[in-house]
């Protein structure tokens, strides 16, 4: 089972996949939101599915959007795999390092990259993300965090890196809040139909592969996250949780930065694979 918002940008529908098969989810709700996830909804559509309520529908030819509509916040870990750290000049954290992108950055998983004005340094970063269900505040054990979650999804986690860390006067996000820098998706699927902890990642450039790990090497995991986050701030249902890159980017210095033309592709096992064209937002200043 996988939740997707199809349809044009603002003007998305909600659908469930159950195997190659889609189904209308307009009954249930007007879409996939954190309002929906905070009324067990992910539960409902389950229940929904398995008593044959739901109306096929055939999403040919429709655009694929970010599988959650309007988050609160997208709370972003950064060098949270060692082999990362290390190519980014750092050691290994020993407490999650947090920024934020503006929910704004979110788009489809298939949409446009656009590359800012005057960049040379544009960077890819597959992520997996978590999706909150639940409110979360003060919560007591990483035990009692994984039932705050509400599923995973596909973050690539885009980066400038001169804005990021040349130009960011201290914290990150002049790196990670241009327009189109997180595309979400292609779908969300219920924390229970995945093992989080040990999933493939991997992320490939006009083709040839960049990024290949695993959710196992990560230092701080997905429960651990949410139980760390919510002793210093509150997580609302809906909110998107990046939880940080392999090794494999072009900051490390092997590979090219993105440029108008290249093409991102980023896949994690049990969630799919998402594909963005990289262009120019706007000509270069003279």
């Amino acid at each position: 089972m996988k939740l997707q918002r199809i349809g044009e940008p603002g003007a998305e529908r909600p659908i469930v996949l159950d195997g190659d098969q889609a189904y209308d989810l307009r009954p249930l709700t007007a879409d996939i939101d954190g309002d929906f996830l905070a009324a067990d909804g992910i539960e409902a559509v389950a229940a929904a599915l398995a008593a044959q309520r739901l109306t096929r529908v055939d999403i040919t030819g429709e655009r694929i959007g970010a599988p959650i509509a309007r988050p609160h916040a997208v709370w972003c870990i950064g060098m949270n795999y060692a082999a990362h750290a290390a190519e980014s000049g750092a050691e290994p954290p020993r407490t999650p390092v947090l920024f934020f992108k503006t929910p704004n950055t979110v788009v489809g998983p298939y949409d446009d990259v656009l590359i800012p004005r005057d960049s040379q340094q544009t960077d890819w970063e597959v992520e997996l993300a978590v999706v909150i269900g639940r409110r979360a505040h003060y919560l007591g054990s990483v035990d009692e965090a994984l039932n705050h979650i509400a599923g995973y999804t596909i973050s690539n986690d885009v980066s400038e890196r001169a804005f990021q860390l040349e130009q960011s006067g201290g914290p990150w996000s002049k790196g990670k809040c241009c327009a189109t820098f997180n595309p979400l998706g292609p779908a969300l699927v219920p924390r229970d139909r995945l093992d989080a902890g040990n999933l493939r990642l991997r992320s490939f450039v006009n083709g040839e592969p960049r990024q290949d790990s695993s959710t196992a090497d990560l230092i701080f995991d997905v429960g651990y996250l949410v139980w760390h986050l919510s002793q210093y701030a509150v997580l609302e249902p809906g909110d998107v949780i990046n939880t940080g890159t392999p090794e494999g980017v072009a900051l490390s210095g092997r590979y090219p930065y993105l440029r108008d033309g290249d093409v991102v592709e980023v896949e994690i096992e049990g969630i799919g694979r998402a594909r963005q064209r990289c262009r120019d937002a706007a000509p270069a200043s003279r």
